[in-house]
């Protein structure tokens, strides 16, 4: 079955979209962001970057594929970085494997099961997901907790946006909408991949943020953004408890002792436990949380949905929550399962709206090599900041304090 004539001149809306567009009307009427639309969020990188739905070749650059394995179970693995590709060999435990060959890594793929693929992915630190698997986090969970704060009227929040790609500067990028001031630090020898690889999606969740660049191999840079970090009202990061713990930097601790403090991790699977070494990412994520398995049920094909979907539901979701905890005033540290909060909207959706739900997939499915919805262009109401601008500015200022 073919698309709609319709629906090929503008595109099939991107299933969750309306779930998304909630959650941001909630914003605006609880917190007084501009009004924000689910669909644009969700499908503006895709719509104006020329992407196309690929089925089981997640959209854009094509870095997550969706392999069938030998029980009959579909594996997703993504593969955006080299470092990623050397690793091959030792999940399909084959040394001579061509791990620049797409064919060669599906025949490797269909001589193992799902689950030991999972089991030694996750293990080596590889961004990969099952199609049957089920989120083992909660989408949000309250880490630690710490003191209330009480803040003077017309106190402007200070948010230090620690995290890189999509997910964690989207929920940056609503709080700067919010009226915060957002403070973006990034690494002198490792910036953000997105401001070389995608800038305008860059630019758009990250304007009108100051711009650090920290040396975290530098002792005192670190101690003075620590002193930056004590004087913030909210932290965003998604780093791994051993990258957290190599830059000295102690969350839950200094949630105890700030008071008032607002701590957002994000992960791919969860921040407890060995979940919290997991490595996931918007395509993955949004196969383990379930909406991949979705569109085969509806469909009878199974493929991704969207693009990196559990990026811009997982942002939307941080800063609600963010926000929600600003409003109470107690400290404390809130962890994001992106898998878990992809099966939240899915679970929400179709108990709001199955049948719209299932209608949504099933053009989805249809649309196969066609383009993303199209989308007037969301051009940036402020300005982007240089490349580490205000480091000084910022890193001076918490030395003084």
């Amino acid at each position: 079955m073919s698309l709609p004539a319709d629906a090929q001149a503008k595109g099939p809306a991107i299933p969750l979209a309306r779930w998304a567009d909630r959650q941001l009307a909630a914003l605006t009427r609880d917190h007084g962001l501009p009004r924000l639309h689910g669909a644009a969020l969700l499908g503006e990188r895709g719509a104006h970057g020329g992407y196309r739905i690929g089925g089981r070749i997640s959209a854009g650059l094509g870095g997550s594929r969706l392999l069938p394995t030998r029980d009959g179970r579909w594996f997703a693995l993504t593969l955006i970085r080299d470092v990623d590709r050397e690793l091959l060999p030792a999940l399909f435990q084959d040394e001579a494997l061509a791990v620049f060959d797409h064919a060669a890594i599906a025949a490797a793929a269909l001589r193992h099961d799902c689950a030991d693929l999972l089991q030694r992915g996750r293990m080596l630190g590889l961004p990969v997901a099952s199609a049957d698997e089920e989120p083992v986090s909660a989408p949000v969970e309250i880490l630690e907790r710490g003191d209330k704060r009480r803040r003077t009227a017309g106190h402007r929040p200070l948010v230090v946006d620690l995290s890189a790609i999509w997910a964690g500067p989207l929920a940056g990028h609503l709080l700067w909408q919010a009226g915060m001031e957002v403070v973006k630090v990034e690494s002198l020898t490792r910036p953000d991949l997105i401001r070389r690889d995608d800038p305008a999606t860059f630019d758009r969740i990250n304007q009108g943020k100051a711009s650090l660049l920290v040396d975290f191999a530098s002792a005192e840079q670190k101690a003075r953004l620590i002193g930056l970090i004590r004087s913030a009202n909210v932290v965003i990061e998604s780093s791994r408890p051993r990258a957290l713990r190599h830059l000295g930097i102690d969350a839950d601790a200094l949630v105890r002792e700030i008071p008032g403090l607002v701590w957002l991790t994000v992960t791919g699977h969860g921040a407890r436990g060995e979940p919290a070494n997991w490595v996931g990412i918007g395509n993955d994520c949004g196969v383990a949380g379930g909406l991949s398995r979705a569109l085969a049920e509806v469909t009878g094909e199974i493929g991704y949905v969207g693009d990196a979907i559990a990026d811009p539901l997982t942002g939307i979701v941080g800063a609600r929550e963010v926000l929600r905890a600003l409003q109470q005033g107690g400290a404390r540290r809130i962890g994001l399962s992106m898998s878990a909060i992809v099966a939240m909207a899915l679970a929400e959706e179709r108990a709001f709206d199955r049948a719209a739900l299932d209608c949504e997939l099933r053009s989805w499915g249809q649309a196969v090599g066609h383009p993303f919805p199209a989308l007037a262009p969301r051009v940036p109401s402020a300005p982007v900041r240089p490349l580490g601008a205000d480091t000084e500015r910022y890193l001076a200022a918490a030395l003084a304090c």
